[in-house]
């Protein structure tokens, strides 16, 4: 890797007993509390999902599963884990980086606090607990890493 890709990705330390990179990573936090929503497959989504700053929606043979903002609204169609928050990965991150997810969760891990992770195109985002929050922040800030608040 050349010495310009090193600074680019954020590399910081090489490590030749294990041949790998260490990278220091800004972490934002968003701003509002989020749910996880299981509904059956097919179903007919909220309005009030696609207005979420941020939202994911997959659909697999078994279920449809939507992270959204939490809402007050009850919902009939839907199994609900509340009180998560997502922390965003400053990217965009190049495919090339290999074990941002599993560092990450690593560190978690040590703290045994329970993560939810999802990838998109240019970042990865890590969902905990709102009662892990604070927990969660200084174990990645005791790694090295930065933490911001997001709008």
């Amino acid at each position: 890797m050349t010495l310009e890709l090193f600074h680019i990705f954020g590399l910081t330390e090489y490590n030749l007993s294990t041949d790998s990179f260490t990278v220091n990573l800004t972490f934002i936090l968003l701003s509002d509390k989020y749910s996880i929503y299981r509904f059956r497959r097919g179903a007919i989504l909220p309005d009030w999902v696609y207005s979420s700053e941020f939202y994911s929606i997959t659909q697999t043979t078994d279920e449809l599963s939507v992270i959204a903002t939490q809402s007050e609204i009850i919902l009939d169609n839907a199994v609900i884990n509340n009180d998560w928050r997502i922390l965003k990965i400053a990217g965009p991150l190049d495919f090339s980086l290999i074990g941002i997810i599993a560092d990450v969760s690593g560190i978690f891990k040590e703290k045994r606090i329970s993560i939810c992770a999802i990838s998109t195109f240019d970042t990865d985002y890590i969902m905990i607990k709102e009662k892990d929050l604070i927990q969660g922040l200084e174990a990645l800030r005791e790694k090295g890493h930065e933490i911001s608040i997001g709008n």
